[in-house]
């Protein structure tokens, strides 16, 4: 059985633990591969492969920085069929949505190849007599990311691309379910150039993470994943002294006004909501049409599209999407369905029970529709993580604003209409922190940033653009004096310096 190894100083790495987890083909529910988990011994071991190689990356000129990242974005495009096909084995989704998974990474890695120009300080030329002030950014150190398995490719290079670009040397703790993509692309960054010990891959569990938020050598830590878990992280990263991202769960809602083009609506909402199986933070699980009308209207087409849905095995070039990710993962979204039965929401579509032929015990779950879900339903108010949709109706917009505003998590939300007015309105007062205007996964482009509100995200810096220049660097500010003649004896200063 193939084993997934650390990738420690520039090379694979036979970890010491003993502890191993198994990965899982989701399409045929067999175990394919089993990967090592780490000990605080390897984790340390990567540390200090990071630590050694943070002198020589950081002191780097940029433009030599981001060199690198130019051609590790061209190396991961030579070699995407290669990647998307090894993501979709372990994780599920299509290929298809493998090569978008990849590609929205490389937009990320783009932004970074800029770096140089992100990287300017600030310049100010006679603050005080003879006294000119500038500031300059500066990378912190050995820093480490910790990612989820529902976008082993895209939040990984999120991460790394842009804090190896700044000048820090990195450890990445992906998921242990789909590893062998996290680890290829480290192989990629050194065929890229970067020297050994700038990006090292390390697997694990629970040790690994509290291994990371301790060592007093990491500077800071990015997270992504459910929101328990990252409430956790940001306390004890934090707590260690540690700056902290820490993103979570989501809920997101799409709000349907009655004069939204409802072809669109149906069509945006199939691929929101059923999308990679539904194992998205940005999916749209939750639609608020406004007026009865406009929700029977809904229902009825949202039913038909459903049963256009083709679910398949990843490799199936005409599927939608293909199984979730783990035998668990899938009784967990089977488990909310039930719930959702059980407190009194009108199950319209049931995808409890599918099998695809052929593949019987692969993790595969229908899509399915909740109509008349309430707010005080506990399957509406977490996070289910699977391809289901649930249909709460709103009398009036204010009702319907309320709903995500109200909400525990906030990191996105839509807006379906073609009244400008009204669309402005819900953007500037609704409490999420991302935003769509006809637009149903509203996930920033690059160079903009990422993040949402709430119990969605915990610490006050987002990912990626500029947000994420500075989550990576600290700000140094220099006050330089060049006196002249005249005022090189002058006397002492006991209160504190003003330019007046």
């Amino acid at each position: 059985m193939r084993d997934i190894r650390h990738f420690i100083d520039g090379a694979a790495f036979e970890g010491a633990s003993g502890r191993f987890a198994d990965v899982f083909d989701p399409n045929t529910g067999q175990v394919q591969a089993r990967v090592q988990l780490a000990s605080v011994g390897e984790m340390d071991r990567a540390v200090q492969s990071a630590q050694n190689a943070f002198e020589g990356w950081s002191s780097t000129n940029p433009q030599r920085r981001a060199r690198v990242l130019f051609e590790f974005k061209r190396l991961v495009e030579a070699n995407v069929e290669e990647l998307a096909n090894l993501l979709s084995s372990e994780h599920g989704k299509v290929v298809a949505d493998s090569k978008g998974d990849i590609q929205r990474g490389l937009e990320v890695v783009e932004f970074a190849c800029g770096i140089p120009h992100a990287l300017k300080g600030e310049y100010t030329w006679g603050a005080g007599p003879g006294i000119d002030v500038y500031s300059m950014r500066q990378p912190l150190g050995v820093v480490a990311g910790i990612t989820p398995f529902n976008f082993p490719g895209m939040i990984p290079m999120w991460m790394f691309g842009v804090a190896i670009a700044v000048g820090n040397t990195f450890i990445l703790k992906p998921s242990e379910r789909d590893s062998s993509l996290p680890v290829r692309l480290a192989e990629l960054m050194m065929e890229a150039g970067a020297p050994a010990g700038v990006l090292n891959v390390v697997h694990g569990d629970k040790a690994a993470v509290d291994a990371i938020l301790t060592h007093p050598l990491i500077h800071a830590v990015s997270f992504v994943g459910s929101s328990d878990i990252a409430h956790y992280v940001y306390q004890t990263g934090a707590a260690n002294h540690k700056r902290v991202q820490a993103m979570g769960g989501a809920k997101n809602h799409g709000i349907v006004l009655p004069d939204a083009d409802m072809d669109q609506v149906v069509k945006d909402l199939a691929g929101a909501a059923f999308g990679s199986a539904g194992e998205r933070c940005m999916a749209l699980p939750v639609v608020v049409p406004v007026g009865a009308r406009t929700a029977d209207e809904l229902r009825e087409r949202m039913v038909a599209e459903m049963q256009t849905l083709r679910v398949g095995v990843s490799t199936d070039a005409g599927a939608h999407y293909g199984p979730v990710v783990t035998a668990q993962h899938k009784a967990r979204v089977e488990g909310w369905i039930d719930k959702g039965v059980a407190e009194g929401a009108e199950l319209v579509v049931d995808g409890r029970g599918f099998s695809l032929q052929g593949h019987e015990n692969g993790y595969f779950i229908g899509p399915s529709l909740f109509d008349h879900v309430k707010p005080e339903m506990e399957a509406y108010k977490e996070e289910i993580f699977g391809p289901v949709l649930q249909i709460v109706r709103a009398e009036t917009f204010e009702q319907a604003l309320s709903l995500p505003s109200n909400h525990q998590y906030g990191n996105g939300v839509a807006i379906f209409t073609q009244n400008g007015r009204a669309a402005r309105d819900f953007a500037a007062r609704v409490n999420v922190g991302m935003v769509g205007i006809n637009v149903p996964i509203p996930v920033p482009v690059a160079y903009h940033t990422f993040g949402g509100w709430k119990r969605s995200a915990f610490g006050d810096i987002n990912q990626h653009g500029m947000e994420g220049v500075r989550f990576w660097t600290k700000t140094k500010t220099v006050t330089a004096r060049w006196p002249d003649s005249a005022l090189e004896h002058a006397d002492s200063a006991f209160v504190i310096p003003t330019m007046g």
